[in-house]
């Protein structure tokens, strides 16, 4: 099959092209700038009148991973019309043209977002969404817009919802933790309940692995996944685990929950306080999937571990530049 691949220069875009070629696809790289890759093809900026004709001679099937993607602090005016600009608008306008170049497949990469934020038992595909910021709302806009043009033109569009992904290349909040236990910093992670927040993670080599099984499984067209490597850990025990691979020690402070959620009350009513909020709120809340169904409707199961996945991350943590 020849694939188009959005966002294809991205940290999981390059794991994603890297896992359909070895499947045996022929994948067409699409970057909004030259980026130096391979046969790729530069589209410019995503929105509704992105011209993607040119990209879509002869193609297969799209994944589409480029996406404004969530910011903490968004610094926009008016993040939701910035995010649907992007998120829905390109979503769909690339959705339509698909289905004129006579595109069999759409697979569109979402957020567990979508189903909402923080609760008590693992989330499924049965859940009314429920996204809470503008980012997750777009998502599920946009979502809801392939959907509309699947039934009324038979595209087959297939919906992917991972949680944090992480893996070589990975930045933000994972890669400043690696970070602070590479250097033997002290966390203040020792209170935290371990069996009431953990948290769903995917490596990137694991969901890049489950999108080419979407691209050419008969059984996905018209599903809705979610997606994890199914090992779910609380933030001590992955940060004991991340140490483990990085050969240190985990130095855990155990401060009491209860401080960290006032200093995440405090900060948000500071200038650039969400971030901190939003920080504490990852570190002592629990986020679960239940990533089942992709299991049971594709007979796909992760082909790495969580530990597994960690040791290739901390391998590229140590031998960056």
């Amino acid at each position: 099959m020849k694939i188009l691949v959005t966002g294809a220069n991205g940290f999981i875009g390059q794991a994603t092209c890297a896992a359909l070629r070895q499947a045996g696809h022929t994948v067409l790289p699409a970057v909004r700038v030259p980026y130096g890759l391979a046969d790729e093809v530069v589209v410019g900026n995503i929105h509704a009148q992105t011209d993607w004709r040119a990209a879509l001679v002869g193609v297969d099937a799209v994944v589409h991973l480029a996406a404004r993607v969530h910011l903490m602090n968004d610094k926009a005016t008016d993040p939701l019309a910035q995010y649907r600009s992007v998120n829905v608008a390109g979503t769909l306008q690339l959705a339509q043209q698909a289905h004129t170049a006579g595109v069999k497949r759409f697979v569109y990469i979402s957020s567990i977002k979508v189903n909402g934020e923080e609760r008590a038992t693992a989330y499924t595909e049965a859940d009314t969404p429920a996204p809470e910021d503008a980012y997750a709302r777009s998502k599920w806009e946009a979502e809801q817009g392939l959907q509309k043009i699947a039934a009324e033109t038979g595209l087959e569009v297939v919906i992917l919802r991972p949680p944090l992904v992480y893996g070589p290349g990975v930045g933000a909040n994972f890669l400043a933790l690696m970070r602070a236990i590479a250097r033997g910093l002290p966390l203040p992670l020792g209170a935290i309940d371990e069996q009431r927040s953990r948290r769903s993670m995917i490596f990137v080599g694991n969901l890049a692995d489950a999108i080419a099984c979407c691209v050419a499984h008969p059984a996905t067209a018209g599903e809705t996944f979610l997606v994890s490597d199914g090992d779910d850990v609380a933030t001590p025990e992955l940060a004991r685990r991340i140490a483990a691979a990085l050969g240190r020690q985990a130095r855990l402070i155990p401060v009491p929950c209860r401080w960290l959620n006032m200093l995440g009350r405090i900060t948000k009513k500071l200038p650039h306080g969400r971030k901190m909020s939003a920080l504490v709120r990852r570190l002592t809340e629990p986020l679960s999937i239940n990533s089942q169904a992709i299991r049971h409707t594709l007979g796909w199961t992760p082909p790495f571990t969580l530990d597994e996945g960690l040791r290739a991350t901390a391998a590229w943590f140590r031998n960056r530049p």
